[in-house]
């Protein structure tokens, strides 16, 4: 092999089949996958927790709408308190009238 280019083919060559043989070893086809258990009880956790927030979403959800119709009740009689109010604080004008005195003194 004294040929440069049959050299570097050769060694092209020798270094493509070893990333061919490092990727099949590291892949590993030859080993069955076994399910962890902790995955597994992960996976059950996680939906249970999902179902949970759902639930307590939709209590939340009804919650506010019944805040949001008191509130709204609430403001609507603090608006006829305040109109009632107002009415009654601008009641009958107010008169001045001008009377003689009830006591009369007469000095000597």
């Amino acid at each position: 092999m004294t040929d440069r280019t049959l050299r570097l083919y050769a060694v092209v060559i020798a270094a493509l089949v070893f990333c061919i043989a490092w990727a099949v070893v590291a892949a590993r086809p030859w080993a069955t996958t076994k399910t962890d258990p902790r995955l597994v009880a992960l996976a059950v956790r996680e939906q249970r927790l999902r179902a949970d927030a759902k639930l307590v979403r939709q209590i939340v959800d009804q919650r506010t709408a019944t805040y949001k119709t008191a509130l709204a009740v609430r403001q609507a009689q603090n608006t006829a308190a305040r109109s009632l109010a107002a009415v009654q604080a601008s009641g009958p004008a107010v008169r001045v009238v001008n009377l003689p005195p009830l006591t009369i003194t007469k000095s000597s």
